[in-house]
């Protein structure tokens, strides 16, 4: 590794190898040599002069590629494609004449593209099916654990631990939902000539339309896809790029909910993301566990979330047929937006699979919240034992308002049962309000709910993506 240059973090310190080899430019150009072949066997079908020869010479120099041949060749010509079909031609001799027959730049680059792309929403796929399946695994575990529920971040009825897990599952589950529906949509650009109108192959067939016609379909089925796009400029519209990175971005959003509520829940002290042994939690103060785990996935995710507008931009401002402004942008912002929700995706399996749990803390901090949302429970008791239930309420209010005041202003603890036990209107002593404080009775269909999801909803997920499940998240840093 050089220290004299930049060198993107994103390679360095968050990207998976798997995902990190998918935008490599030896992975490009291999592809590359792939469409040049299943373009050349294409064209000998259709009844061009293309040789069996020619084309087992093209297969067997597929993958050793010579990179310092087209290296030296693109000093000279200053252009990618064509400096490696020299270099292909120098290995291929016999097959040099026709590499690339008819076809533009676009042919093997945006083609290239969506097969990398398409490769690269596979790995996220799978990664975000196995996000899911922890996330099950926490739920099953915590779906009877009684935890104080926050709306506006302020106490509200109780839920389970488990059925928090569901919230965030359901949100990387609606995102695989539209992950397959883009991944499914992709297709080939295909061969289409210099403006999409495919000239080249009029002339190259002497205007049979049928042969034509076959071109594209034959190559999308070589490259393992089912369709072309049926239209095109000289590239594929620049709106499949941005539906692309909408996924990965809607995929960030909800991998930074979920990493903020573990890093509130970790200040509660109620949940902790993993903490290793000899982990550092901060340079100053050695009794600090900060979730930095967390903290990176809402920090990568902002990153995502806010590449997705490049690719809107750049096909909002494509010019006709083509511009070239669209390649510097896209080199950049779809690989990094892939390398980082690649990142983001396994600190998400490793903070999920190690997350740990206090109930101790979880029930105390319940148990001083619970006298209040209790009272409508205890109004009702004290009904059935003859009370008044319009002066009950206001006696419960005023009640409510002391014990508040004096947790707030003087730092005591919850003392709203003791002063209902002591008002007379209630005809209720301290022993029976205490036995209205189980926790399990105020978390209302929690458990039910978690039981309903995973069985209806998780677990069918889970047993038709089962050849996807098993995946370990390495975290570098």
């Amino acid at each position: 590794m050089s220290n004299d240059r930049y060198v993107s973090p994103l390679s360095e310190r968050y990207a998976s190898r798997e995902m990190q080899y998918i935008f490599s430019p030896d992975k490009k150009f291999r592809t590359w040599r792939r469409l040049w072949i299943a373009l050349a066997e294409t064209e000998k079908e259709l009844g061009l002069n293309i040789t069996d020869e020619q084309i087992e010479e093209l297969k067997s120099h597929a993958d050793d590629i010579n990179y310092d041949v087209a290296r030296e060749r693109e000093k000279v010509v200053r252009h990618d494609v064509m400096s490696h079909v020299y270099a292909y031609g120098v290995q291929c001799p016999k097959a040099k004449g026709i590499i690339h027959l008819g076809a533009t730049s676009c042919y093997v680059g945006d083609n290239t593209d969506i097969i990398i792309m398409s490769e690269a929403l596979k790995l996220v796929r799978k990664k975000l099916v196995n996000v899911i399946a922890e996330l099950a695994k926490f739920a099953e575990e915590q779906k009877s654990q009684p935890t104080l529920a926050f709306t506006h971040f302020q106490p509200a009825q109780p839920t389970t631990v488990g059925k928090r897990a569901t919230l965030w599952m359901q949100e990387f589950a609606m995102d695989l939902e539209d992950l397959d529906y883009v991944l499914g949509s992709l297709k080939l650009l295909g061969s289409k000539g210099t403006t999409g109108t495919q000239a080249s192959f009029l002339e190259l067939f002497d205007g049979d339309q049928e042969k034509i016609d076959k071109i594209d379909p034959m190559i999308a089925e070589k490259m393992g896809f089912k369709a072309c796009y049926p239209v095109s400029g000289q590239t594929y519209s620049r709106k499949v790029d941005t539906r692309v990175l909408n996924i990965l971005a809607g995929i960030a959003a909800s991998a930074h909910k979920f990493s903020n509520d573990i890093r509130l829940l970790q200040h509660l002290k109620e949940v902790e993301e993993p903490f290793e042994k000899t982990q550092i939690g901060s340079s100053a103060m050695a009794y600090k566990r900060n979730p930095m785990r967390s903290e990176r996935i809402a920090s990568l995710s902002r990153y995502v979330m806010i590449d997705a507008l490049n690719p809107a931009v750049t096909s909002a401002a494509q010019w006709f047929e083509r511009t070239l402004d669209d390649s510097a942008n896209k080199r950049l912002s779809v690989p990094e937006g892939f390398l980082a929700i690649d990142g983001i995706l396994d600190l998400c399996l490793n903070v999920v699979d190690g997350l740990v749990v206090y109930p101790k803390v979880i029930e105390k901090r319940l148990m001083s919240e619970l006298p209040f949302m209790a009272t409508e429970n205890i109004m009702m008791d004290a009904v059935k034992a003859g009370g008044d239930r319009q002066e009950l309420h206001e006696r419960i209010r005023e009640l409510s308002m002391e014990a508040g005041k004096n947790v707030k202003e003087k730092g005591l603890e919850n003392n709203l049962l003791e002063l209902i036990a002591a008002d007379p209107a209630f005809n209720l002593s301290l022993e029976d309000l205490k036995k209205t404080m189980d926790p399990a009775k105020y978390v209302g269909r929690a458990k039910e709910q978690v039981d309903a999801y995973l069985k209806n909803v998780i677990y069918p997920l889970l047993k038709e993506n089962e050849d996807e499940l098993g995946v370990k998240a390495e975290i570098n840093v």
